[in-house]
């Protein structure tokens, strides 16, 4: 596949040159774009299909940090009680 894109990165760069325009340029991404959308929609990455991980990895990932906020409010509003009488 590297050496397939080489070959059509050199193409469109000698096009470029010819009609005297800049490279890369828009045109040229895009035309990139269509072609991998073309030949390469069904794959990804990493070679296999991109799926939510399991709950017991994604649990700690949402309940953290959520976890953390409502500590971190109850301490601040503590504080602020605590200190409501001290000037």
């Amino acid at each position: 596949i590297c050496r397939l894109y080489g070959e059509l990165t050199n193409c469109t760069f000698l096009v470029a040159q010819k009609m005297d325009c800049f490279w890369p340029n828009r045109l040229v991404d895009e035309f990139f774009i269509r072609v991998h959308q073309h030949y390469f929609h069904d794959c990804s990455l990493s070679g296999r299909l991109l799926q939510d991980p399991p709950n017991r990895i994604l649990g700690p990932f949402i309940a953290v940090p959520i976890l953390v906020t409502l500590l971190m409010t109850a301490l601040v509003v503590w504080r602020s009680k605590r200190s409501e009488g001290i000037v």
